[in-house]
């Protein structure tokens, strides 16, 4: 949410807060604003795809911060879209402005644009390290809110929402969180910050009740609008209606202080709302009659059903979920089986799910690409088709074709994870939050699916040149369906990628486990990609994730038992010479970002589908598997037309690593390989489309390590797990 103005007031306050030796507590984080913050204003690359690596160790270095001050951080995200549709109209206009800025962007100009897998990565790495989370079926404010106050700590966000709640442990803003620079002695470290609390605020404006600070919100206006006749409301709080406020208002700088003025004579909102109700009274019966039960109760009713958006309750939902407590769910997401409830929770699915069962409707972010052609989301559409067909189609005739289909699949075999088991993950237990108040609108897209012969279709909103377009998307069939998703075989869901994909397991089989998504995603990619990507291109983008297992492998403290090891070391370092750097006056390579952005447009779909099916494949470790300053400085080398064999001179492994991704890529693009029913179902729709999603991390389905193959013989076994040699977990 935000207060407009709000921020600005406030911290143009300085004794409106207090400097705190931060340490010794538990923290409630706002993910998403951690992870915006995090990667804006550290100058992390946006215009190249994102720097994903960068980012995982920036990330790690905050955690590891918190961890010298023994603060405990809990990591709360937002899901979908508000069922209500409140913020919709909010949400588009930031879209669209989004599409602007990434235009901006490709020209080599100023904007700001989250690279796509931003999200992904954060909640891997806070799996992979530890960290609890939860993941609210929609806007996660006030379950943040709440779950502060019962503990009585602070909160850490970059949202003036936060201005208004009333948090005994206070705010902590993030732009006063001095985490990178650590004072105290080693037993005795501590994070400089500025906490607010209301109380400062109050206090100034002649102790106002801390309960009407909810009505100045809604009055100013947040990112749920304001009631249709507050603004003609604000126009009547003149000079002599404020005149009760004690002769200050004259002085007022802003809107929001002349409405807190005005508040701060009132001793509890009803008294305010009673104001509210008598002024627009006097403004109907002047302005033609509307009465007195118009304007009066309708705006007050409004007013006080807004404010309770700041309501915050004496018990959390979410503080059972952080105690460990191993509970059956409540209360399940919008209709969904409860495997995917709890996965949903567990920031294990993407709130892309929720919003299609929910709302029917997916709001596609833009990349950095060219916009004088089709969006890169075009390329990956048919992937969100078959999701959209195993959550919204229903019928006695598909269930009878969910038999046949899965008792031919059956007969095919296939590796694959996952098995449909959800885990708790980190101590964090299985309890579904009971008062998060969703599912408001689960049986509507559901109900009107059964039995029903209109059309079925998902609202896409995605770009058209540099407008914000909606497009109706019809639903792929598909033999797997939403209620019986948690008892289909391994082999089935894996079936069931592989047909989407486009790719035979035999294709894959001498792929790293951890890779095979990677992999098959960037044979699709290259069969849809419009205009196809060159051979440079592919290159560049597998000599990427050779990039990236050597990574994985040179992190500090990994010991590697291979004697040539320090070969391979020398490669890692001359593949990243060759990055993209800050300054460089070369202008981006526009045609070649447009390429990778539908690759990633793809592997973000591809990654929420395999979430929907319980990860039958392992998710990659994506903070390891593209960098875009790397990728466009390999693609740059490669087109001086130099060979990138070169590149990997004594390094055996990567280079036996790279002619296994490479020959694997070119059989899963190759046309006998492609399954005729997913061409048929691809070539018969354009598409536009994007998405914002995928997740690493323990939980359903290996992911992350197993470096093993038949090619590439145990060489890069130190990333080999053992969950991830147990096919049935």
């Amino acid at each position: 949410m935000g207060v407009q103005g709000l921020t600005t007031f406030v911290e143009g306050n300085r004794h409106f807060f207090q400097d705190v030796k931060f340490r010794d507590s538990r923290l409630v984080i706002d993910g998403c604003s951690l992870y915006f913050r995090l990667y804006f204003n550290h100058g992390l690359d946006q215009q190249h795809g994102g720097d994903y690596d960068a980012f995982a160790s920036l990330l790690i270095q905050f955690l590891s911060a918190l961890a010298a001050c023994n603060i405990q951080p809990y990591v709360v995200l937002d899901g979908g879209i508000d069922p209500s549709d409140k913020k919709f109209p909010t949400l588009r206009q930031r879209l669209q402005s989004k599409i602007k800025e990434a235009d901006s962007l490709s020209h080599g100009r100023n904007g700001s644009v989250l690279p796509i897998l931003t999200r992904d990565v954060f909640i891997q790495v806070l799996i992979q390290r530890g960290v609890p989370l939860f993941q609210c079926p929609a806007e996660a404010d006030r379950e943040i809110a709440c779950l502060a106050h019962q503990w009585n700590c602070p909160v850490l966000t970059n949202d003036s929402d936060f201005y208004i709640f009333d948090l005994p442990g206070g705010y902590l803003p993030f732009r006063f969180f001095q985490w990178t620079n650590l004072n105290g002695k080693a037993s005795q470290r501590y994070i400089s910050v500025r906490r607010y609390t209301t109380n400062g605020l109050c206090r100034l404006f002649r102790g106002m009740n801390r309960e009407l600070l909810p009505l100045c919100a809604v009055l100013t206006g947040n990112d749920y609008g304001t009631p249709k006749d507050a603004e003609t409301l604000l126009g009547l709080l003149d000079a002599s209606t404020l005149a009760r406020g004690g002769g200050r208002v004259k002085g007022a700088s802003s809107r929001i202080e002349v409405i807190l003025l005005w508040l701060s004579s009132f001793s509890n909102p009803a008294e305010a709302l009673e104001e509210v109700s008598q002024l627009m009274q006097e403004e109907g019966r002047g302005g033609g009659g509307r009465g007195k039960r118009g304007p009066k109760g309708g705006l007050s009713s409004q007013l006080w059903a807004a404010m309770q958006e700041y309501h915050i309750t004496p018990q959390s939902s979410l503080a059972p979920w952080f105690s460990g407590a191993k509970v059956l769910p409540a209360v399940q997401i919008s209709g969904l089986p409860e495997c995917l409830s709890l996965a949903a929770a567990q920031g294990l699915l993407a709130p892309l799910v929720v919003d299609v069962v929910v709302m029917r409707r997916v709001l596609l972010i833009p990349q950095v690409e060219n916009s004088k052609l089709a969006s890169s989301h075009c390329s990956a559409r048919a992937i969100r088709q078959a999701m959209y067909g195993i959550l919204l189609q229903r019928g006695e005739d598909v269930q009878a074709q969910d038999i046949r289909a899965q008792e031919n699949f059956r007969g095919r075999g296939g590796r694959g994870r996952g098995g449909g088991q959800v885990r708790g993950g980190r101590g964090q237990g299985v309890t579904l939050p009971a008062q998060l108040g969703i599912g408001v609108a689960a049986g509507a897209a559901t109900v009107q699916a059964q039995g029903s012969s209109a059309p079925i279709y998902v609202e896409e909103y995605d770009r058209l040149d540099l407008n914000l377009k909606k497009n109706q998307v019809d639903l792929l069939r598909n033999p797997l369906r939403l209620d019986t998703l948690g008892q289909a075989p391994v082999a089935v869901r894996l079936g069931v990628l592989h047909e989407v994909l486009g790719v035979k397991e035999s294709a894959l089989s001498s792929v790293p486990l951890h890779l095979r998504l990677a992999v098959a995603v960037t044979g699709f990619w290259l069969r849809e990609a419009i205009p196809t990507p060159s051979q440079p291109l592919l290159q560049s983008l597998v000599l990427g994730m050779v990039y990236g297992e050597l990574s994985w492998n040179n992190q500090p403290g990994v010991t590697n038992p291979q004697s040539n090891w320090a070969a391979e070391r020398n490669v890692w370092a001359g593949l990243d010479r060759l990055r993209v750097r800050p300054g460089e006056r070369r202008g981006l390579d526009v045609g070649a970002a447009h390429s990778l952005s539908q690759w990633q447009a793809c592997l973000w779909s591809a990654l929420c589908l395999d979430q929907l099916l319980l990860l039958p494949m392992p998710e990659p470790h994506l903070s390891w598997l593209y960098s875009g300053t790397l990728v466009h400085g390999l693609l740059r080398y490669l087109k001086g037309g130099r060979p990138p064999e070169s590149l990997l001179v004594g390094g055996y492994l990567s280079g036996q690593l790279y002619s296994c991704l490479l020959d694997a890529v070119k059989n899963c693009s190759s046309k006998s390989h492609h399954h005729s029913s997913s061409t048929a179902g691809r070539r018969r729709r354009g598409g536009s489309g994007r998405g914002r999603r995928g997740r690493g991390g323990r939980g359903r389905g290996a992911r992350g390590g197993g470096r093993e193959t038949e090619d590439v013989n145990n060489r890069f076994a130190l990333l080999m797990s053992e969950e991830e040699s147990d096919d049935d977990y």
